[in-house]
């Protein structure tokens, strides 16, 4: 039996071709997330500020996915800390899966208190423009219009107590996250 040549038009063509790209970038980019950071912008990294440390939990104190408020470096900055349950860029913790980061959404300053979604790792959507941060990934943006990661707030772990050290990136609205407000100490 012979088989016969079928002859696929250009238009056929590139639609199979645009099909198969598209399946690979769906699948490729996730792998190669920091791959691609990386080189868009090799030896750059975020603006990270030390402060006085302030203790702002104790780890067997934490139920994971269920997130903790604290205000650092200043009363007017709202954070949370949560154990995501899994390893985390820059994670704190025996397992590496203790993230802290702030409310407010570098895109417009919305509040994204009670947006933590344990199943993603995620925060979001935020109220006013549906941006998404993924929290496992140094709160990087998954989705909206937001351009920069959320601020990261550092955490170290001595014992069994968990300190903020300082944060990475700028709170929403600040020049210097020092600036005009009223610094957190320890009490």
């Amino acid at each position: 039996m012979l088989m016969r040549r079928q002859k696929v038009s250009r238009r056929d063509f590139l639609k199979m071709s645009a099909v198969a790209a598209g399946a690979v970038g769906i699948f490729a980019f996730p792998l190669g997330l920091t791959q691609v950071i990386e080189a868009a912008s090799p030896g750059n990294t975020r603006l990270t500020r030390t402060y006085p440390p302030l203790k702002v939990a104790r780890v067997a104190d934490l139920t994971e996915g269920k997130p903790v408020d604290f205000q650092y470096p200043m009363k007017e900055h709202n954070n949370f800390l949560v154990k995501l349950g899994t390893s985390a860029w820059d994670g704190a913790g025996p397992d590496k899966d203790i993230v802290a980061f702030n409310y407010l959404c570098s895109h417009m300053g919305c509040p994204l208190n009670g947006t933590y979604r344990h199943d993603h790792k995620m925060l979001g959507p935020c109220p006013c423009h549906f941006s998404r941060f993924d929290l496992s990934k140094n709160g990087i943006l998954i989705l909206g219009q937001a351009t920069q990661s959320l601020p990261q707030v550092l955490l170290e772990v001595q014992n069994e107590d968990i300190y903020a050290t300082g944060v990475t990136g700028l709170v929403y609205g600040f020049w210097n996250n020092l600036e005009n407000g009223t610094p957190v100490t320890a009490g």
